[in-house]
């Protein structure tokens, strides 16, 4: 096995399947596909179909589906090799040079994609046993019956530290083996590698070719601080370069016999499993945000591929971020629609509450990318002063200017001038138009109708930052100097604020920053909130956070370390906040009796709670 996935990809859009076919089958032309009898049973009625756009055949008959390389094999019964080297002579592809150590990684490769398939069948086997009894459980819940765990390969990993370990090594396997493949963790300050997944329900990882690389695995108890869990980059796992649940994506588009059917993106493994079922070619990125190297995969699949999200702020600023990232790369044939699902589902709920057909009418329903790009900039700011007009149309020109193929960006920047001419036919009528006012988030809605900030407001603020809190100012701090930490609670941020009215104004410029895809450095950001009036409030964050102790700002610390501490730190005054509420309506609301009780637990709840975060003047290094 010496050629890679981009030798491979090359290969295969050098030749058209029909003609490689063609040679076996005799094909006809049905629309943009061709059709013909199959070559793996005996039909009388053609049913072998054959897509040169998606790049490859699906048999109804026999339920074969793959590409020329698979056809060769299963016609001629040729190995792999030998299937790549006849269709390379035939593209006129120079084969790759034997390359010693890329044979030596290949064949440990193939060593550590063993014992993954072992885990897996352990993992599968475990589901079924009493110690899977709440995964089972949960499964029941969403709606997944048992005939679908071994389609879609779930399993069960225990709550036990080693074992998966002990039933591998028992096998054969090396320990080290184990946490090169990401099964294992080998603590940092020595001592024995332990089990990656423990009390989780397990989804296989495939490749683009259908080889199982990775686990992802989902917490049964909700009290786990990572709810879902992916295993980490290895010598068989790039994340950034798989999408979960492709294979299985393929084998629908090709028995589905549609041209026009494009592959669609949700956010979940439960998202996706919910879309197969119901006959949908779904995928996900495993919780990140689209990379470019996903994007090239999903367009090998698809011209359009639809990118679903749910229709609350959180899948707003999931769609608006991969929006940034795909503008410089969209090209004629290539680009994305979108499925904004109202109600905050997802098709995991739409599946389970309204079933299949209602599923997928959800997701016919897609908008444009130039729509939503267009909605994005819009919503940046109130649209209710010439300035602010002005400032909406450099937004769009500038949204154009990003797109890298030049015959594309001008068809966009007419497009998007189009819009905007329709929202203001002469003059300004109203601020949004009926959809973007519908849809828009309330939250996101209270956030847009503040001003901006003025010189006036800045010295008020100032006056009253003088005794700025030391927790929030090192949180603001910190969000300033790393603004990509905010992402997560951006609505939390928008609704709650840090905790300290004097940090209102700033918090809020943050967050409207970040929604609006801002992808600004530290030096950046300080710059804009210069300019917006906040240098003097800023100088008093700074000096607050240097006097705080906070452990998150210490140098010691890598930026994920960083990060971890400053999440803990922010969800501590979250739910202070939720306390102090709760303490607030239980006092208007419970009577005496057995009602003192519950507010007597509440304030002592919220008063431990308080005393831990004013204690962060002292922390040190510690955490709050």
């Amino acid at each position: 096995m010496r050629f890679d996935d981009r030798f491979l990809e090359e290969l295969k859009a050098r030749l058209r399947p029909s003609d490689v076919i063609g040679r076996t089958v005799k094909l006809k032309r049905q629309g943009r596909e061709w059709v013909g009898l199959s070559p793996f049973s005996k039909e009388k009625s053609p049913s072998f179909f054959v897509n040169d756009d998606k790049g490859f055949f699906h048999d109804f008959s026999s339920g074969k589906h793959g590409d020329v390389i698979s056809f060769l094999q299963e016609t001629e019964r040729l190995s792999f090799p030998e299937a790549v080297e006849r269709l390379a002579a035939e593209a006129g592809m120079q084969l790759p040079d034997v390359d010693p150590q890329a044979a030596e990684r290949e064949q440990k490769r193939q060593g550590l994609a063993g014992w993954m398939d072992l885990a897996q069948k352990w993992f599968a086997a475990n589901l079924r046993r009493s110690v899977g009894k709440a995964a089972r459980e949960y499964l029941e819940r969403r709606g997944l019956p048992e005939d679908q765990w071994e389609r879609f390969g779930l399993g069960y990993a225990p709550n036990d530290r080693e074992g998966l370990k002990a039933a591998l090594v028992q096998r054969g396997a090396k320990p080290g083996e184990l946490v090169e493949a990401g099964m294992l963790i080998a603590p940092e300050g020595g001592g024995a590698p332990y089990d990656r997944f423990r009390d989780r329900l397990m989804f296989p990882i495939l490749d683009a070719r259908g080889r199982l690389v990775s686990f992802g695995g989902r917490a049964m108890n909700p009290d786990d601080r990572a709810k879902y869990l992916n295993g980490p980059e290895s010598p068989l796992f790039h994340k950034g370069a798989t999408l979960y649940g492709l294979p299985e994506a393929r084998r629908i588009l090709g028995a589905a016999s549609k041209s026009t059917e494009s592959v669609i993106v949700v956010e979940g493994y439960m998202d996706v499993i919910a879309c197969q079922r119901a006959g949908l070619p779904a995928v996900a990125p495993m919780g990140t945000a689209l990379t470019e190297e996903q994007m090239a995969l999903l367009w090998r699949v698809s011209p359009e591929p639809v990118l679903c999200f749910d229709g609350d702020g959180a899948g707003q600023r999931a769609a608006f971020r991969a929006i940034e990232r795909a503008l410089p790369l969209l090209k004629s044939g290539k680009s994305f629609r979108f499925a904004l699902l109202e109600g905050g589902q997802d098709p995991d709920d739409i599946l389970r509450e309204k079933g299949a057909p209602a599923l997928r009418q959800a997701l016919a329903e897609t908008r444009p990318f130039a729509e939503v790009l267009f909605r994005r900039e819009a919503e940046v700011e109130p649209l209710d002063t010439p300035e602010r007009r002005a400032g909406l149309k450099g937004r769009l020109r500038a949204a154009a200017a990003a797109i890298q193929d030049k015959d594309l960006a001008e068809q966009y920047r007419r497009d998007l001038f189009d819009r905007f001419d329709g929202l203001f036919p002469g003059r300004v009528q109203q601020a949004w138009t009926p959809d973007l006012r519908r849809s828009k988030p309330d939250w996101l809605s209270r956030m847009s109708a503040r001003p901006r900030q003025t010189s006036e407001g800045a010295d008020a603020r100032q006056a009253i930052s003088r005794a700025l809190d030391p927790v929030a100012a090192a949180l603001a701090h910190a969000a300033i100097e790393d603004p990509a930490r905010l992402d997560d609670y951006l609505e939390e941020l928008a609704n709650h604020g840090l905790g300290d009215v004097a940090l209102e104004g700033l918090t809020q410029e943050l967050v409207r920053l970040r929604f609006a895809g801002n992808e600004s450095d530290a030096a950046t950001t300080r710059r804009h909130l210069h300019g917006a009036g906040f240098e003097e409030l800023m100088q008093q964050v700074d000096k607050a956070a240097a006097k705080s102790g906070a452990p998150f700002l210490s140098a010691a610390l890598t930026r994920q370390e960083a990060r971890d501490l400053w999440v803990e730190t922010l969800e501590l005054l979250m739910r202070l906040a939720s306390l102090e509420k709760a303490v607030a309506a239980a006092k208007d609301q419970l009577g005496p009796g057995s009602g003192t009780t519950t507010l007597a637990r509440l304030k002592s709840e919220r008063d431990i709670l308080r005393r831990a975060i004013t204690t962060a003047t002292n922390w040190g290094g510690g955490k709050a």
